[in-house]
């Protein structure tokens, strides 16, 4: 049964990766990254991850990534399996914070330069939350840091435009009576959203540490002021009957 405090809880997974694991990544994505493919990932991207009901993949870009960034979400087959090895190894940890959790999507790496930055959203449970697979929460692991900026944040906030529906005793919905469902269109397209006040929540989270955030929490990447930071993101799902 999911749990609304899986959904808006912050958490961490200190040693996710170890350093040799940590250099061993950089070095697939500085192989991968050659200045055609980055280009091609970067500056020439016409797709994104973040998609907006009703609005193009360039609007929904504008929205979500003002100044862009590299998005790669098909990693090399070598840090994938590097890093759904290290998913394995903190399922103990997970399951005690979130134990909804049984899988992990494919991991996307994404890379921000001076200036670039993700808006603050929610990535909400799934478009029809009261179907499967459900995501519970994202998780992100930095590799390299930028020397000023970049850093991740999440918000929290008391206003009650952010809820939309409260279920109620619904056997087999996978819910736990009363469950909250968070408001459809929750990031900065939406003027209720930016209005609505919300407390921030930075990170300073040591080497090789994985950041997990609810799906129902809202968060986002600070502007990069020098250098480059470069991750990889994913979201930690439930799937019907492995519950």
């Amino acid at each position: 049964m999911i749990h609304i405090a899986e959904t808006v809880a912050v958490g961490s997974v200190e040693g996710f990766l170890t350093d040799g694991e940590r250099d061993q990544l950089a070095a697939l994505m500085r192989a991968f990254l050659t200045s055609e493919r980055r280009s091609h990932f970067g500056e020439q991207r016409s797709s994104s991850i973040h998609e907006i009901p009703g609005h193009t993949p360039e609007q929904a870009m504008a929205v979500y990534e003002p100044a862009g960034r590299v998005e790669i979400p098909k990693i090399p087959e070598q840090a994938e399996q590097l890093l759904q090895d290290a998913f394995d190894r903190a399922r103990p940890a997970l399951s005690r914070v979130m134990p909804s959790i049984t899988t992990c999507r494919p991991w996307t790496y994404v890379e921000y330069g001076p200036g670039q930055h993700i808006t603050s959203h929610l990535d909400g449970i799934a478009p029809d939350p009261l179907a499967w697979p459900r995501q519970i929460a994202g998780i992100s692991v930095v590799i390299s840091e930028a020397e000023d900026g970049g850093g991740f944040y999440v918000e929290t906030s008391s206003d009650s435009r952010l809820w939309d529906t409260r279920l109620g005793h619904s056997p087999g919905s996978g819910y736990t009576p009363g469950m909250w469902l968070a408001h459809d269109g929750a990031d900065h397209s939406a003027d209720w959203f930016t209005q609505m006040p919300r407390t921030r929540w930075t990170v300073s989270p040591a080497r090789g540490t994985a950041l997990l955030y609810g799906s129902q929490l809202a968060h986002g990447t600070e502007p990069v002021v020098r250098g480059r930071c470069a991750k990889f993101i994913s979201w930690l799902t439930a799937e019907a009957g492995e519950r």
